[in-house]
């Protein structure tokens, strides 16, 4: 189970290899997804609190990264944070999300990337639930939610 301790030390002495790697240009990639989706997974940007219906839908199914299709989390992960954002306690696989400090806006946290595309999905915290303590929190149009 990977725990706070872990995200902070692969943020800081670098990230597991990646299973695959897929690299498009920004046309590509503009050509494929939505100017929301663009926006957050390839600018580094966030979509508004509680914008999505995705943050209430607790079925079972896993969750791919929208740009590149990468299994990164499953519905049993899922919990209710109250944040406005889906969150997540665990990935399916340790090598399938990259870990960088992020300074920005005055602060100091860790940002979440498909390790396979470089897509930005979000933030993780060390305040989720137990047993990991951890809280990964997605932008949901940087997911596709896909059944079982």
């Amino acid at each position: 189970m990977l725990t706070w301790n872990d995200v902070v030390s692969l943020a800081d002495k670098g990230n597991l290899p990646p299973p695959r790697t897929v690299r498009k240009t920004e046309a590509e990639w503009r050509a494929l997804l939505t100017p929301e989706e663009f926006h957050v997974t390839r600018q580094h940007g966030t979509e508004r609190a509680f914008s999505s219906e995705m943050c209430s839908l607790f079925e079972p199914g896993r969750y791919e990264c929208k740009c590149c299709g990468t299994l990164l989390f499953d519905a049993s992960s899922k919990f209710e944070s109250g944040t406005g954002w889906p969150s997540f306690t665990q990935p399916v696989a340790q090598d399938v999300i990259a870990y960088h400090v992020d300074r920005s806006y005055g602060m100091v946290r860790v940002e979440t990337l498909c390790n396979v595309c470089e897509a930005h999905l979000g933030h993780v915290f060390p305040d989720g639930p137990k047993p990991s303590g951890l809280r990964f929190c997605m932008n949901a149009v940087a997911l596709k939610k896909v059944s079982d």
